[in-house]
């Protein structure tokens, strides 16, 4: 017997009988709906998470720190140094795109200046030196200008750098008084007729000047003075970093330059210190993030922190919740099993005889067993396939309730399903995502199931005796 006729043989049997054939499905409907839409919750969720995240901080980033001593076991002792010999060896891993420091030296003060004669002024706490080819890699975006490469040559005294887009607003206009609100100016701040006031300095236009403030051994000022080039905006992102906002970053050797001309100017005597306390290392992806936290701290800095920690203790509350709420939904999928199981034992006694007459007509034993397992197999897969398109169909509901009761002059909010799942909040509004791999690995669960459900009376109908089966009233 050909296989098309095994088809077309099981779909005529299963017509027949459509009351109990309807009643099966839904079993099998009810349990794929159930499983479907519990892991499509937990996609959601863990997607709602790592946005969050996201807004936090790069989940592909990890930072080190170095304010204490560290011995190679994490015990106190031995001194562990973040220098540039360090971050050497850190960019020689496979899994590391970038590494730099965010470097801000400890003996440092000056002012910069904006405006015609200096008339605004910020105090110079905000600046930072990196490897200019972290920039790029570390996520930091652009709204105007270029990149530092690290090869400009603007002559003396004259150092390229990036600013961050609000960074304007730090200026103050020296000819008002400090009490008086318009010697500031703030992000946002508008005028009377509503509009939005811009910073009292255009930094992609005006000169900016650094002065270098100390006082010499007679008590008398020193300056040393350097001109800021604006070669680059940064668009503000802190989850990137503060200065892509209200900071300014140079190269890490322009850095070093200031503080070795501070130090010079003010007295202090020995050579600056070439140690970081901040590095921050840039992994090619989240799942690397973890090998390459624990490798870093075989090289001895245990003092670090990342995003995955956090990544992680959010996936493992959903996947419980997940397991315990798909648990209950297998159950329902057992259920329909059974019913898959007693459907099938019932066909075969109501189709005693016409087993024994395929029997005696030669019949063979595996195409007996093939016309019952595909008739239970299609009613796992048309459960499935069902279930399937209900749960797209309950997703989408869940996804645009809002939009739906807002038709009504209602909302509603379902935040508490994400929170109870162990979810953050924030991130993309989606309650259910079904990505098509889990449309697929639902038809194939419920056709197994139906598959393995039929196999026990399969094989309970190639054990009837011919010769008993056609005396069968």
């Amino acid at each position: 017997m050909k296989i098309s006729d095994l088809v077309r043989l099981s779909t005529d049997n299963l017509r027949r009988r459509k009351g109990r054939t309807a009643l099966t499905v839904i079993g099998v409907v009810v349990g794929t709906c159930a499983i479907v839409l519990m892991i499509s919750l937990g996609i959601a969720i863990n997607k709602q998470n790592e946005e969050m995240l996201q807004s936090w901080g790069d989940l592909t980033q990890i930072q080190i720190y170095n304010y204490s001593w560290h011995g190679s076991d994490g015990s106190s002792g031995q001194e562990q140094t973040l220098n540039d010999e360090t971050i050497a060896q850190l960019k020689a891993n496979d899994h590391v795109v970038a590494v730099t420091p965010y470097y801000q030296p400890n003996s440092f003060n000056g002012y910069i200046y904006a405006g015609k004669k200096d008339r605004y002024m910020t105090y110079a706490w905000n600046l930072y030196g990196m490897y200019v080819d972290a920039l790029e890699p570390m996520g930091f975006q652009l709204k105007s200008g270029r990149y530092l490469t690290g090869e400009e040559t603007l002559g003396k005294n004259k150092i390229p750098v990036l600013v961050g887009e609000n960074f304007g607003y730090n200026f103050e206009d020296t000819r008002r008084k400090y009490d008086s609100p318009k010697r500031y100016r703030y992000q946002g701040q508008t005028d009377a007729a509503g509009n939005l006031l811009e910073p009292f300095v255009d930094v992609e236009n005006d000169k900016l000047t650094l002065k270098i403030m100390t006082y010499g051994d007679n008590g008398e000022e020193v300056a040393a003075t350097y001109e800021l080039v604006v070669e680059g905006v940064m668009v503000s992102d802190y989850s990137k970093h503060y200065c892509t906002d209200s900071g300014i970053v140079m190269r890490i050797e322009d850095m070093k330059k200031l503080e070795a001309a501070y130090r010079k100017a003010s007295g202090e005597k020995g050579e600056a210190t070439s140690n970081y306390q901040e590095v921050y290392v840039k992994c090619d992806t989240v799942d690397q993030v973890e090998k390459v936290e624990a490798w870093i701290h075989e090289l001895g800095f245990t003092d670090t922190y990342s995003m995955t920690q956090v990544r992680q203790s959010m996936q493992e509350s959903v996947a419980q919740s997940q397991m315990i709420l798909g648990g209950l939904a297998a159950i329902s999928l057992f259920v329909a099993a059974l019913n898959i199981m007693n459907t099938m034992t019932m066909a075969i006694y109501e189709r005693t005889r016409e087993i024994g007459v395929m029997k005696v007509l030669g019949c063979g034993l595996g195409t007996i067993r093939a016309m019952f397992l595909i008739e239970s197999g299609a009613i796992g897969f048309l459960g499935g396939l069902i279930g399937v398109a209900v749960s797209l169909l309950i997703s989408a509901f869940l996804n645009n309730i809002n939009t739906i009761m807002a038709w009504f002059g209602n909302t509603v909010d379902l935040s508490w399903i994400t929170s109870a799942m162990g979810g953050g909040y924030g991130g993309s509004g989606d309650i259910s995502i079904i990505p098509p791999w889990l449309v697929l690995l639902a038809l194939t669960f419920a056709t197994v199931v139906g598959l393995l459900s039929g196999i026990a009376p399969a094989g309970r109908a190639v054990k009837i005796s011919a010769l008993e089966a056609i005396r069968h009233e």
